[in-house]
């Protein structure tokens, strides 16, 4: 295979794990509302340790309950968190034309100083 060739390929698997990737989050909920998010993270930390094992005695591993990284917590509301980003990208909206006034002023007192 040439170079060309090598990275077209390259880009096609990373596009197709990417697309897939997108359509298992939105199949599972994921892309949804925030409830059907905590949903989805809720039924994936109840199913995820026992997949771990069935792998585990599968392929022979000795991996006992005990060995096995407990499932994270997370404690915050992804509404809220959602709504203080927006909060704040339209604070910085709302005071971006009287910023860009001052930056310009002050810009031209920069150049006008320059050129005295």
């Amino acid at each position: 295979l040439n170079c060309s060739a090598f990275n077209s390929f390259r880009f096609l698997i990373k596009g197709g794990l990417a697309g897939g990737a997108v359509y298992v989050a939105y199949d599972q909920g994921l892309l949804g509302s925030g409830t059907e998010g905590a949903e989805a993270l809720k039924k994936a930390q109840e199913k995820l340790p026992p997949a771990v094992q069935e792998w585990a005695d599968y392929l022979g591993w000795k991996v006992r309950a005990a060995q096995l990284p407990a499932t994270p917590k997370f404690d915050f509301s992804i509404s809220n968190s959602w709504n203080k980003g927006v909060h704040t990208v339209m604070s910085a909206l709302s005071v971006a034309p009287t910023r860009a006034c001052e930056y310009t002023v002050e810009g031209w007192k920069y150049v006008k100083d320059l050129v005295k």
